[in-house]
């Protein structure tokens, strides 16, 4: 990305966003992967024996969950950050508090990647939408991946570090 781009992305390139895409699509596979080998091995006794590396791997995969989902929301929210300044589409895919209580921001508010990577993190600690509502299926079936993510690694690292901790 950083070859498309050395300094700034300032136009959207087609390559540059499919390979954004496939880039987090990559990431994510392996982190639910990850995911899934931990939640496998905590299950069948042959993971967690130290609460240390235990919670070191419970860790990385969860702020791995987070900040690749945010990626998600802040990529395909009304088709890119590059079609969401130009108002290609007008429609939200995430309904920001900003959007229905005017009041709160100035006239010209638009989410930026930390909105996306906040709505990103309390969805993985809520293991729900807080204040942003994702009103696709697409965005609905994307945060609910997350908090199962979030959720099977988080109840069974904490349950098992609960158990070895000294």
């Amino acid at each position: 990305m950083i070859a498309l781009s050395p300094t700034r992305r300032t136009r959207y390139t087609p390559i540059g966003r499919y390979l954004s895409l496939l880039l987090v699509a990559i990431i994510s596979f392996d982190n639910g992967f990850s995911a899934l080998l931990l939640d496998m091995g905590l299950i069948n006794g042959t993971a967690g024996n130290q609460a240390s590396p235990l919670l070191a791997s419970a860790v990385a995969i969860y702020l791995t969950n987070i900040i690749a989902f945010g990626i998600w929301y802040w990529e395909l929210d009304r088709g890119g950050p590059f079609a969401r300044a130009a108002a290609l589409n007008p429609y939200p895919d995430f309904l920001f508090p900003q959007m229905t209580q005017h009041h709160l921001a100035s006239e010209h508010w638009e989410p930026r990647f930390g909105d996306y990577l906040y709505v990103s993190f309390t969805n993985a600690t809520a293991f729900s939408p807080t204040d942003t509502m994702p009103l696709p299926r697409w965005a609905k079936g994307l945060m609910s991946a997350q908090s199962a993510i979030a959720l099977s690694t988080t109840a069974l690292v904490i349950a098992r570090a609960v158990n070895i901790l000294k």
